[in-house]
């Protein structure tokens, strides 16, 4: 919160929402769901790798070859366990209401509402939807669909950012040379984390927040 000097009144009502969101018992029946993006830097090899030996580890020249990026939409279900994560050229609203309904369909048919925490990014909008998919579409695809913003400069409250920090940490530190490896790798750490069930554990509250945070609110 170092960068924050200020929090407003408009700042605290998202927070408090969300931190009340998050507190309530676990209801598979309208999951809560955290999405967000991640850019990710597409790396060639520009010598070949020396294969590893007993006693002897992989070992790679340090110079790489730039080959572009690609996007990573990652969408978790905290207390579920369950994550959905898709990789893309691009981060388009085509892409995003293309992800979202992909997951719906995918993982929560039998749901008749999500809560779909989203940051301020212009593309997460219901406006989207309706620009996508056309009007009557878009309406069957948002009766499901209830939106939570964080406050802006606040992605902390978003869960999506700790599962994107754990798909950084023990997937995406290799390099990628294309979109169909990073693909690939992507999909196998998902197969992995949704079989473990991991979820996340979020302890936060509103009483926390306003003992560590008063000091900064303003009217």
């Amino acid at each position: 919160m170092w960068c924050i000097g200020e929090l407003t009144e408009e700042y605290r009502r998202r927070m408090y929402e969300l931190l009340a969101l998050y507190a309530r018992p676990y209801d598979p029946a309208e999951p809560v769901i955290c999405m967000d993006e991640k850019s990710k830097q597409l790396l060639r090899e520009t010598r070949c790798p020396l294969p590893a030996k007993p006693g002897v580890p992989l070992r790679q020249d340090y110079e790489y070859e730039r080959a572009g990026t690609c996007n990573i939409f990652v969408a978790v279900e905290p207390r579920g366990g369950k994550r959905h994560v898709q990789v893309t050229e691009r981060r388009t609203k085509e892409d995003f209401v293309s992800f979202v309904c992909r997951m719906l369909r995918r993982g929560y048919s039998e749901v008749q509402k999500v809560h779909l925490v989203l940051d301020n990014l212009n593309t997460h909008l219901r406006s989207s939807f309706v620009e996508v998919l056309g009007r009557e579409a878009a309406a069957s695809i948002l009766s499901r669909i209830q939106f939570h913003y964080t406050p802006v400069h606040a992605s902390w409250l978003n869960m999506a950012e700790i599962e994107i920090g754990i798909l950084e940490r023990q997937c995406l530190t290799r390099c990628a040379a294309d979109q169909t490896t990073l693909t690939s790798e992507v999909a196998g750490w998902q197969r992995r984390r949704n079989a473990a069930r991991c979820g996340i554990e979020w302890t936060f509250t509103r009483r926390d927040a306003d003992r560590k945070l008063r000091r900064h609110y303003v009217p």
